[in-house]
Order: structure tokens, then sequence, then C-alpha cells
């Protein structure tokens, strides 16, 4: 399965991924797993199953899934479009308000939402599709969900700084203006997501573009600020349900 990624074919900067990740292909069984960004999942034909938590395993079309949600998807013998959506994105924030944990999808949805993806469609397309059909599901008419403004400057900081930047409580509060109790609570009130786990979910963000470039897991681990390949790949394997090395295979090189 390969992955495209929305933007300039050269990485050359370890920016975190971009709104939108696409890809398609065979279907898999992943673990149990729960990670920041939205997911969708859909089957091009049959069914999927899955499971949200500990909950007993159900089947659909494709499922839509909020996020830190934890869930296990079992699409083993079908194709699949699968597309991750980051949540701080104008789309992402839109489809944030409309998701609670994991949201079905009938056969009537994915015809609908399929109709304009090509069977043979290359990676290219799919990324373009995705960009059409994430708006489409997120309701683009209605408002924003609420950030607050101190947090929205954060962000933007936070993508494009260095992955060594002293990510202290005290440092980020400075940054934002904010005491340090007072950041705490409205970055959790604004992304659903305690800061810490999201600069980790940062890392994954930059692990993964790492990949875009051909380096090595150990390099890809450094370059994103994990303290080793092992620790990237129990992260990967938390948040994916699947190694990061076998994440690595499926993204093109840049």
């Amino acid at each position: 399965m390969r992955i495209a990624v929305h933007g300039s074919a050269r990485v050359d900067a370890l920016a975190p991924w971009p709104p939108l990740l696409a890809t398609a292909g065979p279907g898999g069984e992943s673990a149990t797993h729960a990670h920041h960004a939205m997911h969708i999942v859909i089957a091009r034909s049959g069914s999927l199953r899955v499971r949200e938590g500990k909950g007993r395993a159900r089947k659909a079309a494709g499922i839509l899934s909020a996020p830190d949600v934890a869930h296990a998807i079992d699409a083993r013998g079908t194709d699949v479009v699968l597309v991750f959506v980051d949540p701080e994105s104008d789309a992402g924030e839109r489809l944030r308000r409309e998701l609670s944990g994991v949201r079905l999808l009938s056969d009537d949805e994915r015809t609908n939402i399929l109709a304009d993806l090509a069977l043979d469609a290359s990676p290219e397309e799919v990324m373009r599709w995705a960009a059409r059909a994430v708006p489409r599901f997120a309701g683009m008419t209605d408002g924003r969900a609420k950030m607050h403004p101190r947090v929205r400057k954060l962000l933007r900081e936070l993508r494009s700084l260095p992955p060594d930047t002293d990510t202290s409580l005290a440092s980020l509060a400075a940054r934002a203006g904010l005491s340090e109790g007072r950041l705490v609570h409205v970055f959790r009130e604004s992304l659903g997501i305690p800061l810490r786990p999201y600069l980790l979910w940062l890392k994954v963000q930059r692990a993964v573009v790492a990949f875009t470039t051909a380096a090595s897991l150990t390099q890809a681990a450094h370059d994103a600020g994990f303290s080793d390949a092992a620790h990237m790949s129990r992260t990967f394997r938390r948040m994916f349900g699947v190694p990061a090395s076998e994440l690595k295979r499926s993204i093109p090189h840049a």
C-alpha cells in the first residue's frame, strides 16, 4: 500500500505532515491502536470489521474514527481506501465537531463518496480525491471548532520549530503568553488531547516525513526527536497498530 503525501515532491525539511495523507490498496489487519489523526477507512467492496475499544467487532462498508479513539480494523480480503486527517487543519477542525468515537459508513455512503475515484487511481489521484472528499464529510458550511487563539498560535510555532527545541511546560507557556496552568487547560479544551501526548504526535509526524527521504529507521528517529529507533517503533505500534518498519515500506521516497 502506497501513501501519497499532499505537497511538493521533494521534502527539504522535517515539518509535520500535511492536512491529509491518503492511500489505496490491499487491506490488512491492525491491532488495537489510537492516534491523534482522524481516520477514514473505506472498503472498495464487501465490508471490513472494526472494534472500538473493548467493544464487539462490527461490520461496515467503512469507518470514520475521531482523534485518540482506540480501535482495531480487519480489512483482510478487500482493497481499501485510507485517509488520515490532521484534526487541526481547516477541514479537520470541522470534521472533529461531528465525530465522537467510531462512525460506521453504509453501503450507500460508500457508493457516493467513492463515485469519482477510479479503481486504478495513482497515489496522486487518490490524494486529489481525498482533498475533495474530506470537506464533504466535514460539512464545510459549519463553523470551525472552537480553538483558543493562543493555542492556535502555539501550534503554528510548534510545527516550524526544530525537534530539539525546549518543549518544557514553562517554555511553551512563555511562547503562548499564558500561565502554565492556563495553557494546560486551554490546550486540552481546544484539541481534546493533553499537551504531552500531542508533542509525541508531532514527533510521529516528523518521522513519517523523514521516511519519504529514504532515511533509515535510526536516522528518522533521530531527526524526529525520538530517543532511539526502538522508542519510535513502540510508539508507532501503539498509535497505528503496525511497526514503523511496515509503515516506512509503504511510503514512496521523494
